[in-house]
């Protein structure tokens, strides 16, 4: 065999083995049964429990999913659920692309039937979701949750706000039935956001049976809140059932009112051995706005005159316009950032010899 022909039969039998290489074992066919969800989760508000997951992507073979099924919800008494039974409802086919590389979430409300609510505290449901594929079969239960079947209370009644200089006071009326479980207290809690947000902060909590009202000093001025309020079974600091909301009421924080009205005014004169001037000291105002003070004098039968160019930022003041043998006559105000400004003081006086 010549050279040319030895080099076609080389090559020829590398095509035959690198072929060879390629080949995989066959793969057994997938059953197309979902991964069950690991990070279902439940919030109890009311009668009401909302579960969220997350809608698996990949079969419990690994490989992505296509198209899938409905979702059972269930729910059983057992601290462990051995399977899911009969469902207590169902969630369709996600309308959403299924994408191995982005997450889709999915949820339920479950309204709980009153005979499965108590007064005992140590009462739970379990729940988890099974996913189906189109063939209706499964990889079994998510992860499991339980929830709290103890009864909760209505919300207050006649919920209200209405702005003061201290802050928004928020208040209800009527008297909200307690139940009588052992190791259980109840509270009215009270949430605030800016409108137009979407995150809502605690505006402060009263025990019930105590009093129906509260004031919220955290505002600024000149904004939009809104506010809410519910009724809360303690069980203890980390298991609390939240009740139903009342409607939101809306309240604008214009700052028209004054601070204070400064106390404790005092005038000394001091001039032997240099100039004559009287000092006047003052009690501080305690207001968060405050921007500082005027000062007002009068001599017998005068009327009151400003004597400060601009706001007095410290509880005293030094007048250095007096003239031998005259009495005056002192008062002070305070004012805020705004410019609201208090009533003047009780006057002092002091005769300059």
């Amino acid at each position: 065999m010549n050279r040319i022909g030895r080099m076609l039969v080389v090559v020829g039998a590398e095509i035959m083995l690198a072929g060879c290489a390629s080949m995989a074992p066959p793969q057994p066919p997938s059953l197309d049964l979902p991964k069950p969800p690991a990070d279902l989760r439940a919030v109890r508000t009311g009668d009401h429990v909302v579960l969220t997951w997350t809608v698996p992507s990949s079969t419990t073979d690994r490989r992505t999913i296509r198209k899938l099924g409905a979702t059972r919800i269930c729910r059983g008494a057992e601290v462990k659920l051995p399977a899911c039974g009969t469902p207590v409802g169902s969630v369709g086919p996600t309308s959403s692309k299924i994408n191995s590389s982005a997450k889709v979430a999915a949820s339920y409300s479950d309204s709980l039937p009153g005979e499965l609510l108590s007064d005992d505290p140590t009462g739970f449901l379990t729940y988890g979701v099974e996913v189906l594929n189109v063939d209706g079969r499964d990889a079994g239960l998510s992860n499991q949750v339980r929830v709290s079947t103890v009864r909760t209370l209505p919300p207050p009644r006649d919920f209200r706000a209405s702005l003061t200089g201290q802050g928004v006071a928020l208040s209800w009326s009527g008297e909200t039935a307690v139940l009588h479980a052992t190791g259980v207290h109840y509270e009215v809690r009270v949430y605030r956001r800016v409108e137009g947000s979407a995150a809502w902060a605690s505006a402060g909590s009263v025990a019930i049976g105590g009093e129906r009202s509260l004031t919220d000093s955290n505002i600024e001025w000149e904004k939009t809140y809104e506010y809410r309020a519910e009724t809360v079974t303690v069980i203890s600091p980390e298991l609390q059932v939240e009740g139903d909301d009342t409607p939101e009421v809306k309240v604008f924080a214009h700052d028209v009112f004054p601070p204070a009205v400064p106390a404790g005014l005092q005038a000394v004169y001091s001039g032997p051995g240099q100039a004559a001037f009287v000092d006047l000291i003052w009690a501080p105002v305690a207001d968060l706005d405050l921007d500082g003070y005027n000062v007002y004098r009068h001599e017998e039968g005068g009327a009151a005159m400003k004597v400060n160019a601009s706001v007095v930022k410290v509880p005293a003041y030094r007048d250095m316009n007096v003239v031998a043998g005259k009495t005056y006559f002192y008062s002070v105000s305070a004012v805020d950032v705004r410019g609201n400004e208090s009533g003047r003081s009780e006057e002092a006086s002091e005769r300059v010899p």
